[in-house]
């Protein structure tokens, strides 16, 4: 796979834990314990989400120029650039 780069969305919820959402990829969500875990864990959401694509030979969507997020009870919202592909993932 080629690299490719999406915005996620990280809302710190209560208990500490990171809610992880992909605006670009419809359904790609995940969580983390801390920061660090939840851009690993967004990270390897996006990378298997594209895989499906390109398994089904679909087009893989481009990142969001923009988007809506809802921060619910979060206690803090972050914003982050994540790069997936070839042998590894980058946050």
């Amino acid at each position: 796979m080629e690299r490719r780069s999406y915005t996620v969305v990280l809302l710190k919820e209560r208990d500490g834990r990171y809610s992880v959402s992909v605006p670009a990829l419809d359904g790609c969500f995940t969580w983390g314990r801390n920061l660090t875990h939840a851009l690993a864990m967004a990270a390897e959401a996006i990378a298997l989400y594209l895989e499906v694509l390109e398994e089904d030979h679909r087009p893989l969507p481009p990142d969001t120029e923009s988007f809506t997020a809802e921060v619910g009870e979060a206690t803090e919202i972050t914003v982050r650039k994540v790069t997936v592909g070839e042998a590894r993932a980058v946050a």
